[in-house]
C-alpha cells in the first residue's frame, strides 16, 4: 500500500471504470436482464469480489462469455427475479468449490490454451469494437459472440457498419486511438501522472458538445453515447432495482440453472484468472481455489441485490494491467466508481460517446492479439502453435466457452499423439560387456503408450541386453507393469535377452537389477586389445561432452571391485586438472588405475606404478594426459624466467623437484617474448610446454622403463599421450605419428 501503489491503482480504476461501464449496461441489454442488474453486477465484482480475492491484476463484472447462458436461462424460468434465486445457489456451489480446493482443475489446461484464449479475446475486442468506433451502435457493448441475436454476425456486421456510418463518431474514434498510440510514444505523456484513457474519455465529452453546436449530419445522437438508466429521485431509483423471488425455491428448474451457472462461471473464471495472470508484469499467481470462493460470496451478493452473475473478466483486467494497476485496490476503486457515480452523475456519465470508449478496447485489443505473441507460439512448434490457432479460431467463430472446449481438445490430441509418438526414448549403449539396449521410459506411461513399448521391446536383438529406465516416470499404468513383467520373466528369456530394471519403485514390486556387466573384469581384460582400449577411451569422452553417461550399478561395482581389480588402463594425470580420469572417460570403478602427480611427471614411483599396473595388474594402455591452463606449468615456466629459487618463490622445499622436470620441456627463447605478450597469448605459450611435458614423459616411460618397453615391444601394452582442455572438455589423443612430430620439436 505504497503511495506510488495508491496512485497507480487509483489511476488504473478510473479507467477500468470508464470501460466498465457501457460494458455492464451492454451484457445486461443483449442478456435480456435489466439494465440495473448489469451495473449492480459490476459494483458487486469490484468491491465484494475485489475485497476477497487473492488476485492483484483480475478484475470481475458480469460476463459477455455467460451472456447466451443467462439469456436462455431467463426464459426458461419465466422471470429474472426467479433467476436471481438461481444466482444464490450458483454461487453457494461456488463456495462449496472453493472451500474444497476445486482450484486445482485450472493447472492441467495447456498454455498455448490459455494463449489462445488471450489471443482470441484481443481479436474478438478488436471486430467487436470497429463498428463502434465509426457509430454502427446498434448491438449493445457486451454482445461478443459470433453469431448474434439479431441474426447478424461479427463479418456481417462490419460490412453493415459501412451503411452505418456516423461522422462525427468516426472522428472522435479515429482522433482517440492517434491520442493513445502518442500517449505511449511521447516520453513526457508516457511519463506524465494523467491517463491516457481519461483524455480520451475528457477529449469525447469535449468534442461532442461541440458536434452538438454544428448540428447535423455531425451531431451525436443518445443512440451512440453511454445510457445509464436515470431516475429522478431516490424512491425511483430503488424502484429501479430488480426484486428476488424465492416463491420457486423448490422449483428443480431453479437448481439444474444454479448448477449450470457454477459450474461455467466457474470455468470462465478459472480460465480467464489464468490469462491476467499471464499479462501481470510482476508474474504473480493468483490463488485459483481462493477466487472460486470470492466468486460465490460475489454471486451469493449479486443474487440478493438483484445482479448478474460475476465472473472474472479478460477484458477488464487487461485494461487494468494496461493502465498500471499494482494491486487489487484498482478493482475496489473501480467498483467504488460505479457505486457512486451512476445515482449521482448519471447526466455526465451520458455524454460519453461510445467510438472513444472503443477506441481504448481496441488499443487493448491489439496488445492482447500481438504479432510478437503469434511468432513466439510459431517458433515453439507444430505442439503448441496448432492448438494455440485452433482456440483463437474457435472462440472468434463461437464463443468464450465453446471455444476453449474446441481449443481443449485439439491440444489433448496433440498431447496424446506425442505421448503415442514417443513414450520411450531409446538408444543403445556400448558398455565393456557389449551393446545395451537403453529404454528411458516417459514421465506419464499410460495404457495408449503399451503399443510403443512393446514394439521396442520386440526390437531388442536376440540374446541382447535391455535397460528400462523408470527414473524419471512418476506414474506406470499397471497393464504397461504387466507388460513388462512378462517381457521380463517370459518373452524375454525365451529370445536370450537378458533384461535390467533401474528406477522403478517398491509398489511395482520390481527389483533394481543390472545383468550386463558394466565394469571390466578378468575375462575382458584377457580379451581385450591395447588399439581397443584406447577407443574405450575416446568413447567414453566423447559420450562425456555430449551428457550421455551410460548407465551403471554404483552399489554392484563396489561389491566386485572389493574381490580384485581388472584395469584396462594406467592414467598418469596432473593433480590440479579439475576432473578425475573416470569421469573424464565415464569409465566405472576399478576400470582404470589412476597416477596423479603435479605437472604429470615421470619419477621412480611413477614409474614403478605404471609396472606394477601394467605387468601385475594387466592393465593395457599407459595414458599420460595432461591439460591446458595447468598450474604447475605456469609455475614452472614463470620461475625458468625469473630469477628466484623456486622454494623461494613457491614457498616450500621440495617444489624443484617438479619444476626441474617441466623446466626441460620449456627453452629461454619463451622467456624472451613472454612478457610482451597477453594474458591469453601466454596462456597459449603455457599450453605448449605442457603439451611438450606430456610428449617428454611419454619417451620416459618408454626408455626408462625395461618392464614397459618389454611389454611393449610384445605388443602387450601401449602408451599414449593426450591433452585435456578444461574450457571444452575435449581430449586430443597424440597418436605414434603425432607423438613423432612433438618429439622432433624437442630435439
Amino acid at each position: 500500500m505504497s503511495p506510488g501503489n495508491l496512485l497507480a491503482d487509483a489511476k488504473s480504476g478510473l479507467v477500468v471504470f470508464f470501460v466498465a461501464l457501457p460494458l455492464c449496461l451492454g451484457i445486461a441489454l443483449a442478456s435480456g436482464a435489466p439494465l440495473v442488474s448489469g451495473l449492480l453486477a459490476g459494483i458487486v465484482g469490484g468491491i465484494v469480489v475485489g475485497m476477497f480475492s487473492g488476485s492483484h491484476t483480475s478484475v470481475s463484472g458480469p460476463a459477455a462469455g455467460l451472456t447466451a447462458v443467462v439469456a436462455s436461462l431467463i426464459l426458461s424460468l419465466g422471470s429474472f427475479s426467479i433467476f436471481l434465486t438461481a444466482v444464490i445457489l450458483a454461487g453457494l456451489i461456488q463456495i462449496v468449490l472453493g472451500i474444497a480446493k476445486g482450484g486445482f482443475i485450472a493447472a492441467f489446461v495447456p498454455s498455448s490454451v490459455i494463449k489462445g484464449l488471450l489471443a482470441a479475446i484481443g481479436v474478438i475486442i478488436v471486430l467487436k469494437q470497429i463498428p463502434h468506433l465509426v457509430g454502427h451502435d446498434p448491438d449493445p457493448e457486451g454482445e461478443m459472440t459470433f453469431f448474434q441475436p439479431d441474426f447478424e454476425t461479427t463479418f456481417t456486421e462490419l460490412i453493415r457498419m459501412f451503411g452505418d456510418f456516423q461522422p462525427s463518431s468516426a472522428v472522435m474514434g479515429l482522433v482517440s486511438i492517434a491520442l493513445l498510440v502518442l500517449w505511449d510514444k511521447w516520453e513526457p505523456l508516457k511519463k506524465s501522472l494523467f491517463p491516457a484513457p481519461v483524455a480520451v474519455v475528457l477529449f469525447g465529452i469535449g468534442a461532442a458538445l461541440w458536434f452538438e453546436q454544428l448540428g447535423d449530419p455531425w451531431l451525436i445522437k443518445p443512440s451512440h453515447l453511454v445510457q445509464v438508466p436515470i431516475a429522478s429521485d431516490l424512491g425511483e431509483l430503488f424502484g429501479l432495482l430488480p426484486r428476488l423471488d424465492f416463491s420457486q425455491w423448490t422449483n428443480p428448474a431453479v437448481y439444474t440453472a444454479g448448477f449450470t451457472i457454477a459450474i461455467v462461471a466457474s470455468l470462465e473464471t478459472l480460465l480467464n484468472l489464468q490469462a491476467v495472470d499471464r499479462l501481470d508484469p510482476q508474474q504473480r499467481i493468483s490463488p485459483p481455489s481462493q477466487e472460486l470462493l470470492a466468486q460465490g460470496i460475489g454471486n451469493v451478493a449479486c443474487g440478493l441485490v438483484g445482479g448478474l452473475p460475476v465472473t472474472s473478466v479478460v477484458i477488464r483486467g487487461s485494461v487494468n494491467v494496461n493502465a498500471g494497476g499494482k494491486t487489487k485496490l484498482a478493482t475496489i476503486i473501480h467498483g467504488t466508481l460505479l457505486l457512486v457515480s451512476v445515482p449521482l452523475i448519471p447526466t455526465w456519465l451520458n455524454m460519453i460517446p461510445l467510438s472513444c470508449l472503443a477506441a481504448i478496447l481496441i488499443v487493448t485489443g491489439i496488445k492482447l492479439a500481438s504479432p510478437a505473441l503469434v511468432r513466439q507460439m510459431w517458433n515453439e512448434g507444430r505442439y503448441q502453435f496448432i492448438p494455440f490457432v485452433a482456440t483463437v479460431v474457435a472462440i472468434v467463430f463461437t464463443d468464450l466457452l465453446i471455444g476453449i472446449v474446441i481449443g481443449m481438445v485439439v491440444a489433448i490430441a496433440f498431447i496424446l499423439n506425442s505421448n503415442m509418438r514417443r513414450p520411450v526414448h531409446r538408444f543403445v549403449e556400448k558398455h565393456l560387456g557389449g551393446e545395451v539396449v537403453h529404454i528411458e521410459l516417459a514421465n506419464q506411461v499410460s495404457f495408449l503408450n503399451r503399443a510403443a513399448l512393446s514394439k521396442a521391446l520386440n526390437e531388442v536383438p536376440r540374446h541382447g541386453h535391455v535397460l528400462l529406465d523408470a527414473r524419471n516416470t512418476d506414474y506406470i499404468d499397471p497393464d504397461v507393469l504387466d507388460l513388462i513383467r512378462d517381457f521380463k520373466e517370459q518373452t524375454g528369456p525365451a529370445h536370450g535377452v537378458e533384461v535390467s530394471l533401474v528406477g522403478f519403485r517398491g509398489e511395482y514390486n520390481f527389483e533394481d537389477t543390472i545383468q550386463y556387466v558394466d565394469y571390466s573384469t578378468r575375462e575382458l581384460q584377457d580379451a581385450i586389445t591395447p588399439q581397443q582400449v584406447l577407443q574405450i577411451l575416446k568413447d567414453g569422452n566423447e559420450r562425456v561432452r555430449t551428457g550421455r553417461h551410460l548407465t551403471r550399478d554404483f552399489n554392484r561395482q563396489v561389491r566386485a571391485t572389493a574381490e580384485g581389480q581388472h584395469p584396462l588402463a594406467v592414467v598418469l594425470s596432473c593433480i590440479d586438472s579439475p576432473t578425475p580420469a573416470e569421469r573424464v572417460f565415464d569409465l566405472g570403478m576399478g576400470d582404470i588405475f589412476s597416477v596423479r602427480i603435479a605437472g604429470n611427471i615421470s619419477s621412480r614411483k611413477v614409474l614403478a606404478s605404471a609396472e606394477y599396473g601394467c605387468a601385475v595388474a594387466g592393465a593395457k594402455l599407459i595414458l599420460v594426459m595432461g591439460h591446458t591452463r595447468c598450474g604447475a606449468v605456469s609455475a614452472a615456466v614463470k620461475l625458468l624466467c625469473s630469477t628466484q629459487m623456486s622454494a623461494e618463490a613457491a614457498g616450500f622445499e621440495h617444489f624443484h623437484y617438479i619444476v626441474n622436470e617441466l623446466q626441460q620441456s620449456a627453452d629461454q627463447e619463451i622467456c624472451r617474448d613472454l612478457s610482451e605478450r597477453s594474458a591469453e597469448e601466454a596462456g597459449t605459450v603455457m599450453d605448449v610446454v605442457a603439451r611438450r611435458n606430456v610428449v617428454r614423459v611419454v619417451e620416459q616411460l618408454h626408455k626408462q622403463s625395461r618392464t614397459i618397453d618389454g611389454l611393449i615391444r610384445k605388443r602387450q601394452i601401449a602408451i599414449v599421450g593426450a591433452m585435456y582442455d578444461v574450457v571444452t572438455g575435449n581430449i586430443e589423443f597424440l597418436q605414434d605419428h603425432l607423438l613423432v612430430k612433438e618429439k622432433a620439436k624437442l630435439r
